[in-house]
């Protein structure tokens, strides 16, 4: 109880100019909760719930206009930098530009009650040169709606709520943060679901936590961390992993540069004499747009290329900013927001896979252990339902309903038209949106030799993942006409396990599986006078990935 009456005085003390301004600047922390915290004070009698609900109100109008503001003077380039970008993403912006397109100033209205969408909406109105005087009128139209009611709820609430804090002392602060949960979830779950969109992002929340392939890596990935301690137990080392690539730097665990590996297989050849890996090239880091760009044309014109290209990090994983440019301004875009060396790529049409191999150093031959056959997800219109609807509606799309609206943040509100095939992403990652099944059924002795063969003209190479890409499944049964993408190392995955009709405890026995011949393989390199990257550099080296990784494009 004491502590109750401390947090209510802290304000209620003050001179009433004082706690105004108190009450301002907490509304650029967190606009609800400031608006539920006023109440509250209001609630108790300590302040006048006009003086809250002015306050409370005064202080988010300052913040949409500053928002606004941003977007008038700074322009695109802000959102690249602290601290917009903690709070704003180019493609919730981007999405909010179309929605300015098609509804006009009344979306500086919606967006208020529109979780998530009110930040990049307000930012965007002042992109798209909204004027002043036109903006400020709905902002405030929407402030004089939004604040009297959180704060109304929270002073009707708070009332029944500190009877309470007089009869049961002992609970009153449980209580107190009681009701402010109680509150946020009113606002953050039943405001959502009073809307046919708010409740399928809804449902697809929900599903995420129902299907454990887009279960949090925290959480999926305890059991197997758990796993991989008891193997380096087992083997007396906690960084034998890295010996079970001797030619990749720390086996292929963090920061590897994609060039230098596809570069060990540049002398890989089919059957036919073509060359297995898809032209690429290793362009410095800080390059500016206009830099960049030059070195790009220069790469698609040395391989007799044309745009698209694919664009990505040289040292990157779970695709993180891989980018598909399809002109002169998505290149100059990519390198206006990249600080990390990148990898240019040509890009390949057809069916792409996962081929995982293994091979221990005694042996002869290698095999594949696994394969993934990666899918698009693909929505087909209806001549009447836009892009977004088509996506919520469709049962397995809704989990991913915002991922997939920032991959199709320009043709969103877009009419598909009647039988028209849409493709949702085309980034062959999981955490990207594609849909992965176990394609181990066109596992072939034909494969498997070509894959081994290729395998061996990489020195030191025993464990890892292609990604390829083939005009048809026939052709990679037959161990022809596949393209190399990329080749991970020791943290690859055998990403068949994400498919939806495989089990959790499937899964896991496959990843353990997985495991276990990593360390049984580094073992015998490890026998073989192969020396482990000491634990304390292969923290460091994750420690820089993480820093390179904050610096991936968007």
């Amino acid at each position: 109880m004491e502590s109750v009456n401390e947090l209510l005085a802290s304000v209620v003390g003050m001179p009433a100019w004082m706690a105004l301004v108190v009450i301002v600047l907490a509304t650029f922390v967190s606009e609800d909760l400031t608006c539920i915290g006023a109440g509250l004070v209001a609630a108790r009698g300590d302040i006048g719930p006009g003086f809250a609900i002015a306050a409370s109100g005064l202080g988010i109008f300052l913040g949409d206009l500053l928002l606004w503001a941003a977007g008038r003077y700074l322009g695109q380039p802000a959102l690249r930098h602290r601290p917009l970008k903690w709070i704003l993403d180019e493609q919730g912006v981007e999405r909010s530009e179309q929605w300015f397109a098609r509804r006009g100033p009344i979306v500086i209205l919606l967006g208020r009650f529109v979780p998530g969408s009110r930040l990049p909406s307000y930012f965007a109105a002042g992109l798209l040169n909204v004027g002043f005087w036109r903006f400020s009128l709905f902002a405030l139209l929407a402030v004089a709606i939004w604040s009297p009611l959180l704060v109304g709820a929270a002073v009707l609430l708070g009332r029944g709520v500190l009877r309470y804090y007089e009869a049961f002392s002992d609970y009153a602060l449980l209580v107190f943060f009681a009701a402010l949960f109680g509150l946020y979830v009113v606002v953050h779950w039943v405001v959502p679901a009073c809307s046919w969109r708010g409740r399928r992002l809804l449902v697809g929340r929900l599903r995420r936590w129902r299907r454990w392939e887009f279960w949090p890596p925290w959480l999926f990935y305890a059991p197997v961390l758990l796993y991989v301690l008891g193997l380096a137990l087992r083997y007396r080392s906690l960084s034998l992993l890295t010996a079970v690539n001797p030619g990749i730097p720390a086996g292929g665990f963090v920061g590897e540069s994609k060039q230098e590996i596809l570069d060990h297989l540049a002398d890989a050849r089919g059957a036919d004499g073509e060359r297995l890996v898809a032209a690429c090239e290793r362009l410095p880091a800080e390059l500016d747009p206009d830099e960049g760009l030059r070195r790009v044309r220069a790469f698609l014109d040395e391989h007799g290329l044309a745009y698209p290209v694919v664009l990505k990090p040289d040292a990157g994983q779970r695709g993180s900013g891989v980018a598909i440019a399809r002109g002169d301004d998505a290149v100059r875009e990519y390198f206006a927001g990249n600080r990390v060396p990148t990898q240019v790529q040509e890009h390949l049409s057809g069916d792409e896979f996962g081929l995982f191999y293994v091979r221990f150093p005694s042996q002869p031959r290698g095999r594949i252990f696994s394969i993934t056959e990666k899918r698009f997800p693909v929505v087909v219109g209806d001549g009447e339902s836009t892009l977004e609807q088509l996506i919520l509606r469709d049962p397995r799309a809704v989990c991913l309903a915002e991922l997939y609206a920032n991959a199709n943040a320009g043709r969103l509100y877009d009419v598909v038209p009647q039988g028209e095939p849409v493709q949702l992403v085309e980034i062959g990652n999981h955490c990207r949106g594609t849909i992965f099944l176990d394609g181990i059924r066109h596992r072939t002795e034909a494969l498997e030799e070509a894959l081994d063969r290729v395998s061996q003209t990489f020195p030191g190479f025993y464990f890892g993942r292609y990604d390829v890409r083939v005009s048809s499944a026939a052709d990679l049964e037959a161990g022809r006409g596949f393209r190399i993408l990329e080749l991970n190392g020791g943290t690859s995955e055998a990403t068949h396990v994400y498919d939806p009709a495989f089990r959790l405890v499937d899964a896991y026995r496959v990843l353990f599986e997985q495991w276990r011949l990593v360390f049984a393989i580094a073992a015998e390199n490890r026998a073989r006078g192969v020396r482990p990257v000491p634990w304390t550099r292969l923290l460091g080296r994750l420690e820089a990935y993480r820093g390179q990784a904050r610096s991936h494009p968007t």
